[in-house]
């Protein structure tokens, strides 16, 4: 038996074929190591329109079927800021902050060098770094991961807070078009995307009455002092809120905040139908993947709330991956201000457009920005030759 055989663990049929329908997945490989007791899994779901790129996350909690739902919002991404690579994602059952945790990075990222670069470029997504993204491509060679340090030659997506700038501008966007320029913000998450969407709209001219973390949440009607905020991240990490002399509220509770835009950039699955029937205000940005459920997407349209999906909203990292997949093998740097530029103007695009299309169909703008990107990837594939026979 080789020694692939050894390490790809294929999940229980029954598992892999509850996770297929018509858009994938293609491939789904499971990998482990038995000396660093690796356990990951890579998700190819859709390669209609390009080969796959997507974020790779390391969690304790990580599953096949979260990683598989990951990769879908990947491809409905691709699609619908219209660059052409196709859906994937990749995942780490472990602790980021363990010691182990190079080791077993670079663990996973060998197992995957059948896949890697020739079907799938790795990406950073909750628990990598931009050092992380060093050490696969000290592993598996340059042009293998997105992300990698500006000393590399990279485009440093946390570092330029991309991700977070565009869901400001999409913000931004809907918030004029609604006469809400300047109105209080409630974001729930203050990390890496989080803090960039708070420094931009604070930039912008907007109030942020709330934030949160892993260890609370904290709120002023009068807004927050944000640069404080973000000096006090780079010194104390999460623990900011308790650094900072203000009210502290329960986690959690900042989704249902007296804001006027909500944007939960954290976690996903957050608001659920009882949470959508708090929600008190008038425009969500989905800045993290799947914050909310398919019933409470139902609700906050019923309500007559304006929710941007989180796959056109949170969309400004795979415009920069797109520059970098470009220039990957480039000895010239990226000059950010043009990602920027890009990032801002696609995103409000793609935004606006979305917002319209639901309006003129009566549909919730996930429905609306689904079926924009499914237009998409089904055209790419009827062209290949992908769709079934007659």
């Amino acid at each position: 038996m080789g020694s692939d055989c050894l390490h790809r663990r294929t999940p229980p049929m029954t598992d892999m074929f509850d996770l297929i329908d018509d858009w994938g997945p293609e491939k789904i490989v499971v990998v482990h190591d038995h000396r660093t007791r690796m356990r990951g899994v890579l998700v190819i779901d859709n390669t209609a329109r390009g080969m796959g790129k997507g974020g790779t996350r390391m969690q304790p909690t990580v599953s096949v079927g979260e990683i598989a739902r990951l990769a879908r919002v990947m491809t409905w991404k691709w699609a619908g800021v219209d660059l052409f690579y196709g859906g994937a994602k990749a995942g780490i059952q472990a602790d980021p902050a363990s010691p182990d945790k190079e080791a077993v990075l670079r663990s996973f990222v060998r197992k995957l060098s059948n896949e890697v670069p020739e079907e799938y470029i790795f990406g950073l997504d909750m628990g990598l770094t931009e050092h992380d993204a060093a050490i696969i491509t000290d592993e598996l060679g340059r042009g293998t991961c997105m992300g990698t340090p500006y000393e590399l030659g990279g485009v440093p997506y946390d570092q330029l807070g991309v991700t977070g700038y565009g869901i400001a501008e999409v913000a931004d966007e809907v918030a004029q078009s609604q006469n809400l320029a300047g109105a209080s913000v409630a974001i729930q998450g203050f990390g890496a995307v989080g803090h960039a969407v708070a420094e931009r709209l604070h930039t912008l001219g907007y109030r942020v009455v709330a934030v949160s973390t892993a260890r609370g949440a904290i709120a002023d009607p009068n807004g927050l002092d944000i640069p404080e905020l973000v000096r006090l991240r780079e010194e104390v990490g999460d623990d900011l809120v308790s650094h900072y002399p203000v009210l502290r509220i329960d986690p959690g509770e900042e989704l249902f905040m007296d804001a006027e835009i909500l944007i939960p950039a954290a976690l996903q699955d957050v608001i659920n139908a009882r949470g959508a029937e708090r929600v008190t205000a008038r425009i969500v940005v989905e800045g993290a993947n799947l914050p909310t459920s398919p019933q409470a997407q139902q609700i906050l349209h019923q309500r007559g709330i304006t929710v941007v999906p989180d796959f056109i909203a949170n969309a400004g990292g795979v415009v920069a991956a797109a520059f970098a997949m470009d220039n990957r093998f480039s000895p010239f740097r990226t000059d950010p201000e043009q990602i920027y530029t890009s990032v801002s103007s696609k995103l409000r695009l793609n935004a606006t457009t979305v917002l319209g299309r639901a309006a003129e169909r009566s549909q919730t703008s996930h429905d609306a920005a689904r079926q924009l990107s499914q237009e998409r990837v089904r055209a790419a594939m009827e062209v290949r030759g992908m769709l079934p026979s007659g």
